[in-house]
């Protein structure tokens, strides 16, 4: 594919925006971080994150997650980072169908043959209703219909519900308008922690014939109902036939070789069934087609892959060199896919 660019105006645009946004205090402590982390004079750090961000387009966090302090100027080059990805999303994702992607009912409601479980909306006067569906599936999942990293997303058990008129008016006043039957989770996933719907988040590109993969992420939980970062979670990547390519992290300073709870030890995790995950995804990207770049979040079941949720603003899932000892990042592939 030939490149497109992703043109000067919107990089000037966003950097003046980081600009006016920055915190100074946070950032010298991500340089604190990554000081103390690698053995460097804070100083030095400080200043080459910003040299980064703002000539390179290297998020702060991106610097710290991603171990930049230790690697050289052509491996950085290979990896992918937020204020790139941003550019992507920006140019790739019609504004006109991006609420799509942004109201999780909305969500439901196109992407509904994919979902491969029972769902339903809380409306004014629907309480009996409300309560056949939970006491159908005995645990439900409630969200908000616009949130992000997993807030939002609550868990509640019918048999704990003993006044269904009062619990539903709770729903419509914290705006928990969304309710969906819990996915049963492959046997392979709940073997790491069978108290989270583990997802794998497949970020693609759809360029209105194929489907690109670009990276693959499989996300594991510590028993709360999201896997997100926020709720204790952390990632591994995996490779193009689904293994973990190395132990567990997050955005925290945490890594976790085995399974804080399952002691399952995260290096040896393969996703089961990755080749109709592949075959899912394409199919789910062509559902929209006029927003080409996403994260899917999917879950492997005892029956295949299903959709929880597609992010148009895909964010980005990278190694982390300390952590697993590769020092590329997956760049070139969204190069080569999409061609800037």
């Amino acid at each position: 594919m030939p490149s497109q660019g992703l043109g000067l105006a919107p990089r000037l645009r966003y950097l003046a925006g980081r600009a006016r946004r920055i915190d100074v205090g946070s950032v010298l402590e991500r340089a604190k971080e990554t000081s103390a982390q690698h053995g460097k004079w804070t100083p030095a750090v400080l200043v080459d994150m910003l040299w980064s961000a703002g000539f390179r387009q290297v998020g702060f966090q991106d610097y710290v997650d991603y171990d930049f302090a230790i690697l050289s100027r052509a491996e950085r080059d290979t990896y992918m980072t937020h204020p790139v990805s941003n550019q992507l999303s920006q140019k790739y994702d019609d504004p006109a169908f991006r609420h799509i992607f942004q109201d999780k009912i909305e969500f439901d409601r196109v992407f509904s043959e994919h979902l491969h479980r029972d769902w339903m909306v809380v409306e004014d006067g629907n309480a009996d209703a409300v309560r056949a569906f939970a006491e159908k599936h005995g645990t439900i999942v409630t969200k908000e219909p616009v949130g992000q990293a997993g807030t939002g997303v609550h868990r509640y058990h019918a048999a704990d519900v003993d006044d269904w008129g009062r619990f539903h008016e709770g729903l419509l006043q914290r705006g928990e308008l969304l309710i969906e039957e819990v996915i049963r989770q492959h046997a392979d996933l709940a073997a790491v922690c069978p108290g989270t719907v583990n997802t794998t988040r497949v970020t693609a590109f759809f360029d209105g014939e194929r489907t690109h993969i670009l990276a693959m992420a499989q996300k594991f939980g510590r028993g709360a109902v999201s896997d997100q970062m926020t709720f204790g979670g952390f990632y591994t990547m995996l490779d193009e036939n689904g293994h973990a390519v190395g132990p567990g992290y997050d955005s925290h300073a945490h890594v976790h070789e085995r399974h804080p709870d399952s002691g399952f030890v995260i290096a040896d995790f393969q996703l089961p069934l990755i080749d109709e995950v592949k075959a899912f995804v394409d199919r789910i990207a062509r559902v929209v087609p006029q927003v080409q770049y996403v994260g899917w979040d999917i879950v492997v079941t005892p029956d295949g892959p299903v959709l929880v949720e597609g992010n148009w603003g895909a964010g980005v899932y990278e190694n982390k060199p300390s952590v697993t000892g590769i020092r590329t990042g997956h760049k070139g592939r969204y190069r080569a896919a999409i061609g800037f």
